[in-house]
């Protein structure tokens, strides 16, 4: 294989088989549980890298079944995602994501910067119920229970969180294991069609891991829950600050 074709062809790894396409990333069907709970402020502060600037001591853990999108196939996501502020404008930051599907793992990582790792969230309707999980190996780390659509939420302003801007921190490791990349980096969801969206009660119970460890932001009280169902597309990234400038 010449250079040029190296070039040409390498948008990802391994080179002759990447493991996922190129984008767009499109979403049918995708259908969020989110649990907004209240948590330690100075834990919460430990973790946020500036220069976001944490605005409240919330979390919301998330629980994602995704059946239908482009390149990635049919899988489950769960994890924590805190609400910040940068340079004046609200958004949110992911601050950890376990998934089982590996497209998304290593295109999420690689792309955008998110941090995902291998386990096994669900998300399913049991009878009145919409109940997340999250294993981590044999060990059930996080679970979630909502009561199933009790009542219709504000569907502009769902809309309008979903338009938010949202930051990750992306770390890419030089061969010595130093960062050659480590980044502040944006990202919108797109061309958004609300399906609908709930709230209704809610619990959150998280259990201590030491490679999934949710429950070091702990629950103090469970703030207001909400459900959505939604297509939209996952838009790519940009740098909004270099760590190593």
């Amino acid at each position: 294989m010449k250079q040029n074709d190296v070039r040409e062809h390498a948008f990802a790894m391994p080179l002759t088989s990447p493991a996922y396409p190129p984008g767009p990333y499109r979403f049918m069907h995708r259908e969020f549980m989110v649990i907004s709970y209240r948590t330690d402020p100075d834990k919460l502060r430990a973790v946020v890298p500036e220069p976001l600037e944490v605005t409240d001591p919330i979390v919301k853990y998330e629980f994602i079944r995704m059946p239908d999108s482009t390149g990635f196939g049919d899988y489950t996501e769960s994890g924590q995602v805190i609400p910040v502020s940068f340079e004046g404008r609200k958004g949110s930051y992911t601050h950890c994501m376990f998934l089982n599907d590996h497209p998304p793992i290593a295109g999420g990582r690689e792309l955008w910067g998110f941090p995902k790792k291998l386990a096994s969230p669900k998300l399913h309707a049991q009878i009145d119920t919409l109940v997340g999980t999250l294993d981590y190996g044999p060990v059930r780390v996080a679970t979630g229970t909502m009561g199933y659509k009790h009542k219709q939420a504000d569907l502009a302003a769902i809309k309008q969180s979903l338009e938010a801007p949202n930051f990750l921190l992306k770390i890419i490791p030089h061969v010595d294991g130093t960062p050659r990349i480590c980044e502040l980096v944006e990202y919108h969801l797109t061309d958004i069609n609300l399906r609908g969206a709930w709230t209704g009660p809610a619990a959150l119970s998280l259990a201590p891991h030491a490679l999934a460890p949710v429950a070091e932001l702990p629950v103090l009280e469970v703030v207001s829950a909400v459900h959505i169902v939604a297509d939209l597309t996952l838009g790519l990234g940009k740098v909004v600050h270099d760590y190593l400038a």
